[in-house]
């Protein structure tokens, strides 16, 4: 194929709208079908369906779409309309706003019913990113607003869809014929999977956030990694261009992929910590709970500072705890840093044996609490002053708690921690009462980190507090 062939617009596009019971295609149903189809840029066709979903619409999806149960009742199935909703998109360019959402729920109405469905795959939101970068939003009320588009019957399929094909004929009066059809071709030919994985994985994957699994042969897991997209992280790998050798070795390797997609970064944080902590992949280097973090521990003003690794300590000891440090080493060398800083001490602090003053004294670097000129109280208040921004957090709850975190497409998920732990992530009240009733989890580096993170991002949390005796 030359360069002039794939510069040439699509012939044949067919511009899809769907309305659902919600946002995730592995749980949720369609309600409604809405088709335009244009071939050699005129209108031939308009078609559009009520499905029954065999469940019940959400009172908020009935408020949003104005298409209630009591009007998808009698509706047919999607088993019904299948052949004929193929036969309609069949030939033609699928073109839709956010495309993977309408694309991956028609996939899976059509694995429901034992049959495969595929097409090329155009996204309008990419395709008014790429032609006008200068807008910050490019939804469809932002795209209506912008370029003068009505819609007769908004959140309805067939009235979305006629947007879509307005909107396509903005760009054809707009742009240039070969302007137009790179950014059209640019999607269509980007990021091709190895041959040694599935095609339609690019279309399988969610565009939410998650945590993702590499396996190689014999289905050995090769690497667990996370990211607030996942298609976006997952085909990354997949990449022509790699920053690293072992990035190009690890994408040649994977031969099957799985995922879980979460309600938000939250999630796939903590998930991905625990995954890696417990399935301990190959190729993940962090994580993997093997090195002995150590911390600097002082029991009073007028203690001697210990470094110990952080698990040796129990829950209560970490209000007496500063820093994280990868190594007993690194922790030392926090001390003389501190210890030259602030003119401490360093035998006092345990860094420097021997007897008589400490070296620093003798270099005018040291008030002399070495050799009792400088009371060991008042040498103790000021290591507590150098020490206390690295002080650790305060579990910030009363005991164990449920973290809300929601999306569209996930809805809620409860992350259940108490004092640094994680437990796990439940999606209903029953499985909340599982996590509910397991043991108190251990002190866990990542988490503490992972949280803290997120804590301090947020002015307010949405938590419920799951100790037994709990109002």
């Amino acid at each position: 194929m030359d360069v002039a062939e794939l510069e040439l617009l699509p012939r044949d596009l067919v511009f899809v709208d769907l309305e659902t019971t919600g946002g995730n295609a592995a749980h949720d149903r369609i309600t409604e079908v809405g088709i335009v189809r244009i071939t050699a840029n005129e209108c031939t066709e308009e078609w559009s369906s009520l499905v029954n979903p065999e469940r019940r619409i959400p009172s908020y999806i009935e408020s949003f779409t104005g298409i209630t149960n009591d009007m998808v009742a009698n509706a047919p199935l999607f088993a019904e309309l299948a052949a004929d909703i193929r036969q309609r998109l069949g030939g033609a360019l699928f073109v839709a706003h956010n495309a993977r959402f309408d694309y991956s729920f028609l996939r899976s109405e059509f694995r429901r019913i034992d049959s495969n469905f595929t097409a090329k795959v155009l996204c309008t939101v990419k395709l008014s990113r790429r032609l006008y970068p200068e807008h910050p939003r490019h939804n469809l009320d932002a795209l209506m607003q912008r370029h003068g588009l009505v819609c007769e019957s908004r959140h309805r399929a067939l009235g979305d869809a006629r947007v879509l094909r307005d909107f396509w004929s903005i760009l054809r009066a707009h742009w240039p014929d070969q302007v137009l059809g790179k950014a059209v071709q640019a999607q269509l030919t980007a990021k091709n999977l190895p041959a040694q994985l599935p095609p339609e994985l690019a279309d399988e994957l969610p565009e939410g956030a998650g945590v993702y699994r590499f396996f190689g042969e014999g289905d050995v897991l090769l690497y667990i990694g996370k990211s607030v997209s996942l298609r976006t992280r997952v085909l990354a790998h997949f990449g022509a261009e790699h920053r690293h050798v072992s990035e190009h070795r690890l994408a040649l390797a994977v031969r099957r992929v799985d995922w879980r997609e979460t309600a938000g970064e939250l999630g796939a944080l903590l998930i991905e910590s625990d995954w890696v902590k417990q399935q301990k992949p190959v190729h993940n280097r962090r994580l993997k709970g093997g090195a002995a973090i150590s911390t600097i521990r002082l029991r009073s003003a007028g203690a001697s500072p210990q470094i110990l690794a952080i698990d040796a300590l129990c829950r209560e000891d970490l209000g007496e705890c500063f820093g994280l440090f990868r190594s007993a080493r690194d922790a030392k060398k926090a001390l003389v840093e501190i210890a030259r800083a602030q003119q401490l001490c360093q035998k006092m602090l345990g860094v420097e044996q021997g007897e008589g003053s400490c070296f620093a004294y003798q270099l005018g670097r040291c008030r002399g609490a070495c050799v009792g000129k400088e009371a060991p109280a008042l040498h103790g208040l000021r290591l507590q002053l150098a020490l206390s921004a690295m002080k650790f957090q305060a579990w910030p709850f009363p005991g164990r708690i449920a973290l809300r975190e929601s999306s569209f497409t996930v809805g809620t998920e409860w992350h259940v921690l108490e004092h640094w732990g994680y437990l796990g992530t439940a999606h209903d009240e029953q499985q909340l009462e599982v996590l509910m009733a397991m043991p108190a989890p251990a002190f866990d580096v990542d988490v503490y980190r992972i949280l803290g993170r997120y804590f301090a991002a947020r002015q307010k949390l949405d938590w419920r507090d799951l100790r037994s005796n709990a109002p």
